[in-house]
């Protein structure tokens, strides 16, 4: 995990200025199938660890969306399953080229589905700059936390996650601060969500709705 540069700063505190903006989901947008998202990860050649770290992370993400859905909240989980399929979609043109894979991704999905919500939740996935706000914000907060709650192809707690991050990329005292700075903002998100799902993320095993 590298460490922010002062241009990353800069592009935090200039987001964290701005007003969030929850584009309503507009029919007009295309929503792209589960095969369609499996045909931009064979364009982007996406490996194979790859695609299954993003089934997984769309697990998570869908399960929320559904336990959303049977609470009354307005959520697509259909753009929520494609945001989250394609949520690593730039990972290799970052690895091979450089820059930011959550806002290469995001232009991605967006010049490829012209869907700026299905693309608002790959754009955010990784820097979060505004309150936890879980019923306004349900799909970048539902990418955020499902991405949190796995490693490889697993789902774990974030005690888990976030320790095995530490010990992948805490070379430095400021990258641990970094990746400690995440995991608060990822428990704030699970309180978020469990107080307006009634249900306690923390216990749940995503595995056929099924509580550990």
């Amino acid at each position: 995990m590298r460490s922010p540069s002062d241009s990353q700063h800069k592009q935090c505190a200039f987001r964290a200025a701005l007003p969030f903006h929850r584009f309503p989901v507009n029919p007009k947008w295309h929503i792209p199938t589960d095969a369609e998202c499996t045909a931009l990860w064979d364009k982007y050649k996406m490996p194979e660890h790859i695609r299954a770290h993003s089934e997984q992370v769309a697990n998570v993400a869908t399960t929320l969306a559904e336990l959303g859905v049977e609470r009354g909240q307005d959520v697509s989980v259909e753009s929520i399953t494609s945001s989250a399929l394609l949520h690593d979609i730039a990972k290799v043109y970052t690895i091979e080229f450089g820059g930011d894979h959550a806002w290469i991704g995001g232009s991605i999905v967006l010049s490829e589905t012209g869907n700026p919500y299905v693309a608002q939740g790959v754009l955010h996935h990784v820097h979060w700059d505004w309150p936890v706000d879980s019923e306004l914000c349900f799909l970048p907060l539902a990418i955020i936390y499902a991405d949190k709650r796995v490693m490889h192809d697993s789902v774990v707690s974030l005690d888990e996650r976030f320790d095995d991050l530490v010990v992948r990329y805490g070379k430095t005292d400021r990258i641990i601060a970094n990746i400690m700075k995440a995991k608060v903002l990822a428990q704030q998100i699970e309180q978020a969500f469990s107080e307006q799902l009634g249900i306690s993320l923390h216990e749940h095993s995503f595995n056929s709705g099924r509580l550990v």
